[in-house]
């Protein structure tokens, strides 16, 4: 076998099946047998950017499959075989730097594509050997990679699950401090939301609440909240958002809110409106954008600990795959689609509701 079928993001919304060559196999490197790849809300932007800023791109960064093969110091290094299940983080890091050393990888500047680092599923075709994504038959195993292996009995499908389950899980519990007795405010109910839903409940927390908005898309992921666990969900487009969370608690407010929405600034303003006095904020989405009105002397006044989140740690992706592999809080709900590489383009604009509809978490199988 010289060559594996790939799908390809050549521009902005247009993906291409192309066949593309393995690259040989070298002493630190080794090649995945991609079983599946999850689709990340992420990946819609990477669709639309990543193609005009380095050119034709093998997307997809929640890979899961069998190593295929393996170089011999690669074995070494990695401690796996060939034939394991494995799942990958998007990472690659340098592994000698303060971040590393100290575990926290997910901070190395090597991981970081904007500032020219590797990382699955964010590297393009001409950045040698070509193959960094998981929506293909094979991916490229860099000498870097981080690897979980998958327990036994659970299916890659549901496996793919673990990198955004591992974001809940860090988000809420690991760094947001959430426990019993605790009520728990995510705004956004798309899969980081949908994640931290998880993560409040297997912290133990007493009130979770879900805010999002009244289109049709949101009303079904509400609903998802809701048979995760979450206690109570709000339309804040019917409701008046403030006063809501303020009857559910007694007007004692969150004890944690988790901004996890991807829209303009104003959930910025809201997290930490609805955060009470010595309460916690976590922000976990992106706005690409400034916040127009920020009133920072209400953290100040409010003794507020507001953190910004990235990613997720070892620890998290690996307490994600024990949580899957119990199935905890009915999370194999969350998978909800599958499909080819040739469905990759419906995939991809279903993370914006311009697809199938009733998406949380969609799965690609190179092999349907």
């Amino acid at each position: 076998m010289t060559g594996t079928l790939a799908a390809v993001a050549v521009a902005p919304g247009k993906t291409e099946l192309q066949q593309l060559p393995l690259p040989p196999l070298e002493a630190w490197s080794g090649l995945l047998s991609v079983a599946v790849t999850g689709v990340c809300g992420s990946d819609w932007g990477y669709y639309q950017n990543l193609p005009q800023s380095r050119g034709p791109v093998v997307l997809g960064h929640e890979s899961v499959g069998h190593v295929s093969s393996i170089g011999a110091q690669a074995a070494q290094r990695w401690g796996v075989k060939e034939g394991d299940l494995v799942a990958l983080e998007e990472y690659l890091p340098c592994g000698h730097c303060h971040f590393c050393r100290s575990g926290d990888f997910r901070l190395c500047n090597a991981t970081d594509w904007r500032l020219g680092g590797l990382r699955y599923g964010a590297t393009g075709l001409g950045v040698a050997p070509g193959l960094w994504g998981g929506f293909a038959r094979h991916q490229y195993l860099h000498a870097n990679t981080v690897f979980h292996r998958v327990p036994a009995g659970v299916s890659p499908r549901h496996a793919a699950l673990a990198l955004p389950l591992s974001n809940g899980i860090e988000w809420t519990y690991l760094q947001g401090g959430a426990g019993p007795g605790q009520t728990v405010v995510i705004q956004g109910p798309g899969q980081q939301g949908l994640a931290c839903v998880v993560g409040a409940r297997e912290a133990g927390a007493e009130c979770i609440i879900v805010t999002g908005l009244s289109n049709e898309t949101d009303r079904q992921r509400l609903a998802m909240a809701r048979a995760l666990g979450a206690h109570h969900t709000i339309d804040i487009e019917a409701q008046d958002l403030l006063p809501a969370v303020a009857d559910l608690t007694g007007g004692m407010m969150a004890d944690l809110v988790i901004d996890c929405a991807s829209g303009g600034p104003q959930s910025v303003v809201s997290a930490i409106e609805l955060a009470r006095k010595r309460g916690r904020v976590i922000l976990g989405g992106q706005k690409r954008q400034k916040v127009p009105a920020f009133d920072s002397d209400r953290i100040i006044a409010n003794f507020l600990t507001v953190q910004g989140m990235r990613g997720h740690s070892y620890e998290s992706v690996e307490l994600a795959l024990q949580l899957i592999a119990a199935n905890r809080h009915n999370v194999h709900a969350m998978s909800t689609h599958s499909f080819g590489l040739d469905g990759v383009d419906l995939a991809l604009r279903s993370l914006v509701g311009d697809g199938v509809e009733g998406a949380i978490h969609m799965t690609i199988d190179p092999h349907r």
